[in-house]
């Protein structure tokens, strides 16, 4: 499998301004995409212990270390800013890449903790989050330790690889699809022109390596193919990544067995 972004070369910025065109928006965390012909959100993957997810939340095992002298006080974890705000909750949410975490821990499906916790799977009316997801919040307001809940701004490496994997399935060329993804100021940490859009080229077939693009904190927030046909939407602030496409594309992703994806009435 390709690695390290070698198969993706830089392309004009103008490339994506089609982009801002469909929603009117300026892509700061990612261009927002309509449902059309049809669309599905990809939920961001979270995992669970097997031994269950425990009643200590990630908070006080933060706490605790900072109180042991462990850890300094963090800038920043699950959205906190501790230096700030030390009363605030460390629910155990991350930004960026994830992986799948060794033994001991399996995917837990928002399906399984919506069912679980008798919350909708995706709360009306919202894109995937933290204030939308099924809620395992212990009394603290923080997660289960034994829960690592999606990461924002980011798919899973699982379930990028497999994405991509039916993306070629349904691409105009395949594996051969020539394709654009786009990095939003947030994984570049570039602010001086927002308009000045960072795009990249390649094939689809090699979008596996987009996962590892160097000096990037997670996936590309957005990535289409050079006919426009279908366009992924990753924003850096949810827990899913939004595919607007042909509808066979996105009945694959609803029905895939690894992928876990709904579509939105409301998102339509």
């Amino acid at each position: 499998m390709p690695g390290h972004g070698e198969p993706w070369s830089p392309a004009a910025s103008a490339e994506a301004d089609w982009l801002g065109g469909l929603g009117e928006d300026d892509g700061i965390p990612g261009f927002p995409v309509p449902g059309r012909p049809d669309a599905a959100w990809v939920l961001h993957a979270m995992y669970e212990s097997e031994i269950g997810p425990g009643v200590v939340s990630h908070d006080e095992l933060l706490r605790a270390d900072i109180a042991a002298g462990d850890i300094e006080i963090p800038l920043g974890v699950g959205g906190v800013d501790f230096s700030r705000l030390p009363h605030g909750v460390a629910t155990g949410a991350r930004l960026g890449r994830s992986e799948r975490p060794g033994p001991g821990w399996r995917r837990l499906r928002w399906s399984e903790l919506a069912a679980r916790t008798g919350a909708p799977v995706v709360a009306d009316g919202m894109p995937p989050s933290h204030r939308s997801a099924p809620d395992a919040a212990l009394e603290d307001g923080s997660w289960p330790a034994g829960i690592r809940p999606p990461t924002e701004g980011g798919l899973d490496r699982p379930t990028w690889d497999r994405l991509v994997e039916l993306l070629v399935a349904h691409g105009p060329d395949g594996a051969g699809t020539r394709c654009f993804a786009y990095f939003c100021p947030f994984l570049t940490n570039q602010w001086e022109d927002i308009r000045a859009h960072r795009v990249v080229t390649g094939r689809l077939g090699d979008a596996h390596a987009l996962y590892d693009f160097p000096g990037m904190a997670g996936t590309p927030s957005n990535l289409w193919p050079a006919d426009r046909s279908w366009v992924t939407y990753t924003d850096w602030d949810l827990w899913g990544t939004k595919v607007a496409g042909p509808r066979a594309l996105v009945t694959a992703l609803v029905e895939d067995p690894e992928i876990e994806a709904v579509r939105l009435p409301w998102d339509a």
